[in-house]
């Protein structure tokens, strides 16, 4: 299905389930459906998002959307050809990616567009995988996820806020905190898909989010964000920014946002450092060449390949920059090699994309 542009609006009104329609999503050959699936999975929004990853060759992830002509929902299978056993040649079968999408008709390829975005879907393999694997240090971590893919975000706004909530805390700590959010702001939608009952609060609804107290006052322990008073401001700030149009997030078409321009709207903002922004860069403008610095899994990676001593404690600043220094070979396709960091960051036996919290210095 080709996609088409569509008109970027927010409805949050409660519509029926439709009839959902099935969507082929084409996936380039290697794909590391289980190493997306699994980060998604891991930070996955209690009632927003589900997912199903019980059956090695069968993985789910469904989740709502507020669509341009009302609320949706989609659910996204991952199946391996073959039932998992190896191809011609010795290699791992391929996957292939199918969504059934439950949206107004017009809205069905607007689904669709943001589920290749979501899903990394239209980035070539062969040539990321090409570059990282001539770093020996990387060499090892590409052979065993070939066509390792960087999530991007089905929903930007959503996304800005999600990185604003994890930058100081793990990932299930963030998981937890907007879970909570989503139940107590978000809109109920219906859907045909199991465990999928709200959308996420746009940026206006966010942008009411009570003030903190001030110093001496106690905080509420009820409040639907139980961050500390810097962090609430900078979500209350961030969602301001978003509900006025003064952070560009992408163009009606379609089209990503200049990851630079980006970058630098967002540092402007309270709260909001190299890190976050690095990050939302990443994934909402799907910039193939963006660096977190200050990020302590990219060090606990990056001493777990050898590009770093081995070493036990708190990463230090010399390893901070000497990393980024040797980062810079993999330009440019840094935020690839963020992923394959993550991913050996990991501890034994963690299910993929799931790394070690990261601080935002």
């Amino acid at each position: 299905m080709n996609c088409h542009p569509a008109q970027t609006a927010w409805f949050t009104e409660q519509m029926p389930a439709r009839t959902p329609l099935t969507v082929d999503l084409s996936a380039p050959h290697p794909y590391d459906a289980p190493g997306i699936f699994s980060f998604l999975a891991a930070r996955a929004i209690a009632g927003v998002e589900s997912t199903d990853l019980t059956d090695p060759c069968r993985l789910v992830y469904a989740r709502t959307l507020a669509l341009p002509h009302g609320t949706g929902s989609v659910e996204v299978t991952a199946r391996r050809r073959g039932g998992g056993g190896a191809g011609r040649g010795g290699r791992a079968a391929p996957w292939t990616l199918t969504a059934r999408v439950s949206a107004a008709p017009e809205d069905v390829e607007e689904a669709a567009r943001r589920l290749r975005r979501l899903f990394d879907l239209d980035t070539d393999p062969h040539v990321v995988d090409s570059a990282l694997s001539s770093d020996p240090h990387l060499t090892p971590s590409v052979h065993a996820h070939p066509g390792l893919r960087v999530p991007g975000a089905a929903d930007a706004q959503e996304l800005v806020i999600r990185a604003l909530v994890g930058r100081q805390i793990s990932v299930a700590a963030a998981r937890t905190h907007l879970s909570r959010l989503a139940a107590r702001l978000g809109s109920p939608c219906d859907s045909p898909f199991a465990g999928l009952s709200r959308i996420f609060p746009t940026s206006a609804q966010l942008a009411q989010l009570p003030p903190s107290p001030g110093r001496g006052e106690s905080l509420d322990p009820d409040r639907p964000l139980r961050l500390p008073r810097a962090g609430v401001e900078a979500v209350r700030g961030a969602a301001r920014a978003l509900a006025d149009g003064a952070i560009d997030l992408g163009t009606d078409e379609g089209a990503p946002p200049d990851a630079a321009a980006l970058r630098a709207r967002l540092l402007e903002l309270p709260g909001i450092g190299p890190w976050t922004a690095g990050y939302i860069s990443m994934r909402v403008a799907r910039d193939p060449d963006a660096w977190l610095p200050g990020d302590v899994a990219l060090v606990a990676g990056a001493r777990a390949l050898g590009i770093l001593p081995a070493a036990q404690g708190r990463a230090t600043a010399r390893e901070h920059r000497a990393l980024a220094d040797h980062a810079e070979r993999w330009s440019p396709w840094r935020s690839y090699a963020v992923l394959h960091l993550w991913r050996a960051a990991g501890p034994p036996g963690a299910a993929p994309g799931t790394p070690p919290a990261r601080l935002e210095p």
